[in-house]
């Protein structure tokens, strides 16, 4: 893992969000807005640094700065289990679809945060999943991250058709400024009458925004490196280790139970019957997880204090409180009805060899 990504970006980008909550609030569903013209002089933050860097490309031959000269461009900075690049990703997708017959062309930057998130196999299954069809350029060395001199997913780039960077915006939010300036940049090239409507999303399953008013909960990684709140005792270290989870866990906190591995990424199961627990507060909760050998299943099933998460169920468990993990991926294990309020998450393996990397929620 690079040392030059920020440890704490995800937290980061919780904070960034908050602030800006009044713009995301009611946008779970269709969302149709008007703009108001943007008028101030965009600033000129620098020159689109090379993208030689890319270890390949993905929907394009790769592109170049000269290739790019003369067009309005979007760069993208994701990773695919990102949720909150997850949340933001209808926009871009909108964005590339209404004004690409205008001169825009988006470009997103695949750098992984984790290891299996530099296989090709898995960020192509994510391309078709997520319906993306513009041009990827995957960064697994970090060169492209390096040259922008960027530190947080998801991170918006705008470039003009000179060749210079006028915009930012790192995290989620603030999508009809950038819509604005996507306009604006289009204008000044002479697109012609650019349409100062906002794009209208329709977000739904992972994409809808959070509800940020009940978020009490920060994303947390469950591997030793970055991780808070482990609440079992006697933790070891790159060794398997029998684990306890306590009676009562804090908010925020979590714990363990059965035969683990605590990893520097990520901790994984031993022995059949391990379990999970999390005290969490959010309507929803998300696991970053896959089985540790290729191809082979790990059933579970999810309780909420101590019940089946049957009303409560996330998208990748079914009716009856049961999922199946299948590959590496985020997989949304509840959504939850109001009132939101603290809540006890366990997660049980009936198979080993699961493999957890982190916790998000929404």
């Amino acid at each position: 893992m690079s040392e030059e990504i920020n440890p704490n970006r995800r937290s980061f980008l919780t904070t960034t969000v908050q602030t800006i909550a009044a713009t995301q609030l009611g946008r779970l569903g269709l969302t149709k807005q008007h703009a108001t013209p943007a008028t101030a002089e965009l600033p000129i933050e620098g020159e689109l640094p090379s993208l030689v860097g890319a270890t390949t490309w993905l929907n394009s031959q790769p592109l170049t700065v000269d290739e790019l000269r003369g067009k309005v461009v979007l760069i993208n900075f994701w990773t695919y289990t990102c949720i909150n690049w997850l949340r933001q990703l209808p926009y871009v997708r909108a964005w590339a679809e209404k004004y690409q017959d205008q001169g825009l062309v988006v470009i997103g930057v695949h750098t992984p945060e984790f290891e299996f998130e530099k296989n090709l196999d898995n960020v192509r299954r994510a391309l078709t999943d997520m319906r993306i069809d513009y041009p990827i350029a995957v960064d697994n060395d970090y060169a492209v991250w390096r040259a922008f001199g960027n530190r947080y997913w998801p991170a918006l780039y705008l470039i003009d058709t000179q060749g210079r960077i006028r915009h930012h915006h790192f995290g989620e939010g603030e999508y009809e400024r950038s819509e604005q300036v996507i306009q604006q940049l289009l204008s000044e090239a002479g697109a012609g009458r650019v349409s100062q409507e906002m794009v209208a999303v329709e977000a739904r399953g992972f994409e809808a925004a959070a509800d940020w008013d009940s978020l009490r909960s920060p994303e947390n990684y469950l591997g030793y490196a970055r991780t808070d709140n482990f609440a079992s005792s006697g933790a070891m270290l790159n060794k398997p280790h029998s684990y306890t989870a306590p009676a009562q866990l804090q908010r925020n906190q979590w714990a363990l139970s059965g035969d683990w591995t605590i990893g520097r990424q990520a901790i994984v199961l031993n022995q059949p019957g391990g379990q999970i627990v999390y005290r969490f507060h959010a309507r929803d909760l998300h696991l970053v997880m896959g089985p540790s050998a290729p191809g082979t299943p790990v059933r579970f099933r999810v309780l909420i204090d101590g019940q089946p998460a049957v009303a409560a169920r996330g998208l990748d468990v079914d009716e009856r409180g049961e999922g199946t993990v299948t590959e590496q991926r985020l997989y949304q294990l509840v959504r939850q009805s109001e009132p939101i309020r603290d809540r006890q998450f366990e997660i049980e393996f009936l198979d080993a060899g699961v493999e957890a990397f982190a916790f998000t929620f929404g």
